[in-house]
C-alpha cells in the first residue's frame, strides 16, 4: 500500500501510485490476452472433436468463482472475459 511519507508530497504519492496501477493493467491485460488464446484452443478443439463452441455448464463455473471471490461486480467481469473469449473461431 502506498502512504505519504515525510520525504514525499501528496502528488508525487499519487503519482506514485498510479505508475503502480498501470503496471497492473498492463499485466492484467496480458493475462485477458493470454487467457483469449488458451480459449481459443479450448474452442477449436471441442469443435474438431464434435462438441460445440460454448460450454455453458463451463461458463457458469466461471461466473461462481468470480462472483464469490469479488461479488456482483465480479459477475460482470467474468461476463465480460467470456465474452471476450467466446472470439470467433
Amino acid at each position: 500500500m502506498t502512504t505519504v511519507t515525510p520525504e514525499q508530497t501528496p502528488e508525487q504519492t499519487i503519482a506514485d501510485a498510479r505508475a503502480r496501477i498501470d503496471a497492473l493493467d498492463d499485466r492484467i491485460i496480458g493475462l485477458i490476452q493470454e487467457r483469449m488464446a488458451v480459449s481459443t484452443v479450448v474452442q477449436r478443439t471441442r469443435i474438431a472433436s464434435g462438441g460445440r463452441r460454448v460450454h455453458l455448464s463451463r461458463e457458469m463455473e466461471v461466473l461462481g468463482r468470480y462472483s464469490e471471490a469479488l461479488g456482483k461486480p465480479g459477475t460482470s467481469l467474468a461476463m465480460t472475459l467470456l465474452e471476450l473469449c467466446r472470439g470467433r473461431i
